[in-house]
């Protein structure tokens, strides 16, 4: 938790980009694993109510008043029941007073506040709800069906949450390092432990166990597999081999839920291959350049372009590609071997806010999304501004199915050599990836150095 002065400034900021109403903004309550005694060990809090009250307790709400700036906690203190199960905790009162809200009340009076507001005709702004306990509560509340609670949210609120959260503070920067310290550590942890025989389990266990260690926990389900060209793939059933290239894709988040999250890719046993070797550097090539574009003013779309087209060019080099490369990306032929967007908003969030809309986040009213396959899938295009802090992920895969289905639509043949590309059948995956962060004048990479030179993996 910051200085209880953050959160009053950026409770006042939001009070002044909203013109009138009421702003809810519920927080999470603790979810059941299998029945209702036995919850998630992880509990987690909404990340924009973290961000304007820093309170990780379950069962919070609040109301901000936008004419009156009065602003009130709801929520309930724990029965001697409660405390007899889980031991004391602080007040409402008492949190309320952390965080600089000088007024509470039990959750059981938000409903009528509500309700008093909806016959007074005054609007009132929520947020769209991904758990269901808060999609219940609206739905009761704001006579909203469950289906369309999304459609009827706040779009001034969310634009006004976004403007807010986007642009990242000093504190912020320094627990996304935090994060990206523990991060290292996993990653590096299984680097060395990637020996010929062990298990994606033991590794990923491994990894988890450091984030834990912290005092916090994963930013995101960790991706640990040989088989790199599956983009979200959380199973660990294999054993590792000598030769297997190992993707490695996870990261800490702080005990505040701040979110690292880093991608390194290397051989089991120590050694690349020839082919691993190109392949390799071609994404290595594109990560560096890419970062290297980055400053204030620029469109992210752009950089995306900018890493397909070197990838492109360093794939035309192994024969893979040919013909007019700028054409190539052009018409999205790359996607064939770069099927997904160089990277994402991080902060709170590990693909930050995106419960709001990525259509607010990642764009605006004059950068809208592709519909290309390949690039429609940037979650982050439009133009770089300081405080922004993002991911760079570009990656190389060899997905059998997808080239098996454009092969036999003889698609872009005038810049793919599909005879080429058998002997990459079975390669797997290349990405690599760090966190930026946009400065006044260019960028700055967060977190310690995480080997990914060539050099640098097989040494270690």
């Amino acid at each position: 938790m910051f200085d209880k002065n953050i959160y009053q400034k950026r409770r006042a900021g939001l009070l002044d980009k909203v013109d009138k109403g009421l702003i809810l903004l519920l927080g999470n309550v603790d979810v059941a694993y299998n029945y209702k005694g036995n919850t998630y060990a992880h509990s987690r809090q909404d990340s924009s109510f973290l961000y304007y009250f820093g309170l990780q307790q379950a069962g919070l709400a609040a109301l901000l008043d936008v004419e009156s700036g009065a602003i009130t906690l709801f929520g309930d203190d724990l029965t001697l029941e409660d405390v007899v199960w889980m031991g004391p905790h602080p007040s409402l009162a008492e949190l309320a007073s952390e965080v600089g809200v000088p007024q509470t009340a039990t959750f059981a009076q938000l409903a009528p506040q509500l309700a008093k507001a909806k016959s007074a005709g005054r609007p009132i702004h929520f947020l769209p709800p991904y758990r269901y306990r808060n999609m219940l509560l609206l739905h009761q509340w704001m006579d909203i069906p469950v289906d369309d609670l999304s459609k009827k949210a706040s779009i001034a609120l969310v634009k006004a949450v976004v403007s807010q959260r986007s642009h990242k503070g000093p504190e912020e920067v320094a627990e996304m390092e935090k994060a990206l310290a523990v991060t290292a550590e996993m990653h590096l942890s299984v680097m060395k432990g990637a020996k010929p025989g062990r298990t994606e389990a033991e590794l990923a266990g491994l990894a988890e166990g450091i984030a834990a260690s912290h005092g916090g926990y994963l930013s995101y389900p960790i991706i640990l597999s040989i088989n790199g060209h599956i983009l979200h793939n959380h199973d660990h059933s294999n054993v590792l081999k000598a030769g297997d290239l190992l993707l490695g894709d996870f990261g800490a988040e702080t005990a505040s839920c701040y979110a690292g999250d880093i991608t390194r890719t290397f051989p089991v046993g120590g050694t690349f291959s020839a082919q691993q070797k190109a392949i390799y550097e071609i994404v290595l090539h594109a990560e560096m350049s890419a970062i290297e574009a980055c400053r204030p003013g620029i469109r992210y779309r752009d950089v995306h372009l900018q890493a397909a087209r070197n990838m492109a060019e360093g794939l035309k080099g192994l024969g893979l590609m040919k013909g007019d490369l700028d054409d190539a990306v052009a018409q999205g032929a790359h996607a064939l071997f770069f099927p997904h967007g160089l990277g994402h908003m991080i902060g709170l969030d590990v693909h930050d806010m995106e419960d709001l809309g990525e259509q607010y986040v990642g764009y605006t009213d004059s950068v809208h999304r592709s519909d290309q396959f390949g690039t429609a899938y940037l979650r982050l295009a439009r133009e770089l501004e300081p405080g922004f802090v993002f991911t760079v992920e570009p990656g190389i895969y060899f997905i059998p199915e997808l080239i098996d289905q454009w092969r036999t639509e003889k698609k872009f043949e005038a810049f793919i050599n599909y005879e080429a590309i058998n002997p990459y059948r079975h390669f797997g995956g290349v990405r690599v990836e760090d966190n930026v962060l946009i400065t006044e004048s260019g960028y700055r990479v967060l977190g310690p150095p995480i080997p990914k030179q060539v050099e640098e993996l097989e040494t270690l």
